[in-house]
Order: C-alpha cells, then structure tokens, then sequence
C-alpha cells in the first residue's frame, strides 16, 4: 500500500478545524457574545456615542452583534402627489460582529444609506478573527474605524478634487 502519511496529515488538520468550529461555537455562547456586549457598551457610554447594541439570533451559531448608529430623517424630501412631501430615511450605519459558520468571526462596517437614493455602498470588512483574538483593544480600533468611515461617507466630496469641470476646458489647452 501506498504511503498515506501525507493524508493522515491530511485529516488531522480538517479534525483539528471541525474541533475549532465547535470550540469558537461554544466561546460565542459561553462568553464572548456578552463580553463583546459589555465592551461596545463602555464605549459608547464613555464616548457619548449616540448608538444603540443589538442583537440578531434567528440563526443558531451565526449570531451578530450590532452597533448601530440608527435611523434619522435624511433631510432630502419626496413629493408624493399634489400636496404631500415625504421625508426619506436615512440609516446611519452599523458596526458589526456576525459569526462565521466556522465560528470565527468578522467584523464588518455597513455604511449609510439614503431610501430610493442610489445604491447602498457594500459593507466593508474590518477582520476575521478567531474568538481568542478578541481582546479589548481591538473593539476601540474598530469603533475608530467605524467613526473614521462614517465621517468620511458624511462629508463626501470629489475624490478627484483638482480635477476641473467646466464648458471652457476643452478650449484652455488649445
């Protein structure tokens, strides 16, 4: 029979990764669900951050915590009939912590959105970590983050600024 040292190998890595799946599964329930809780909680409460913790749980074992940053009029209005104007929604954004199917977890940045006004921007992701990676530090670089992105979406503006726009460029260079 063929060597089969190489397969054996092989296997035990994928039982080592199925054991890991369960262990981060049970990590999420046991603790660090709640010790994710607590942490954003600190945060915003010694910040003042204006933010609400949720969570989402249809799902066993891809359970997410959200910060959220919530909904609020847009300021942009939609004429509806002759007489009426309706205010559009605007969501402010959301930090997330989800669970993998593997039990690891990502952390994802869901920017604001605007109802009936373009495309939502796809979330960004922040890191996939393995819940022994999770410590304290990392939730305040990943609350800086979020912060950073939704400032930057709020004060949007060109991306190109030195690039002119005009009637007369075409006719400068000539």
């Amino acid at each position: 029979m063929q060597d089969l040292s190489n397969l054996q190998r092989k296997v035990s890595i994928y039982n080592e990764v199925l054991a890991n799946t369960q262990n981060y599964r049970n990590d999420w329930k046991t603790h660090l669900k709640d010790g994710i809780i607590n942490t954003l909680t600190t945060i915003i409460t010694v910040t003042e951050l204006k933010a609400t913790i949720t969570t989402k749980s249809e799902i066993d074992n891809l359970e997410a915590v959200i910060l959220s940053l919530g909904d609020t009029g847009s300021g942009l209005t939609q004429q509806v009939g002759s007489q009426l104007k309706r205010e559009l929604i605007k969501q402010n954004g959301a930090l997330i912590y989800q669970q993998l199917f593997n039990g690891k977890v990502i952390v994802l940045i869901q920017y604001p959105m605007i109802e009936n006004y373009g495309e939502p921007r796809p979330p960004k992701t922040i890191a996939i970590y393995r819940p022994e990676e999770m410590k304290e530090p990392f939730f305040v670089r990943h609350v800086e983050d979020f912060i950073k992105e939704i400032t930057d979406w709020e004060d949007y503006d060109d991306d190109e600024p030195n690039k002119k726009i005009g009637f007369k460029m075409n006719f400068e260079n000539q």
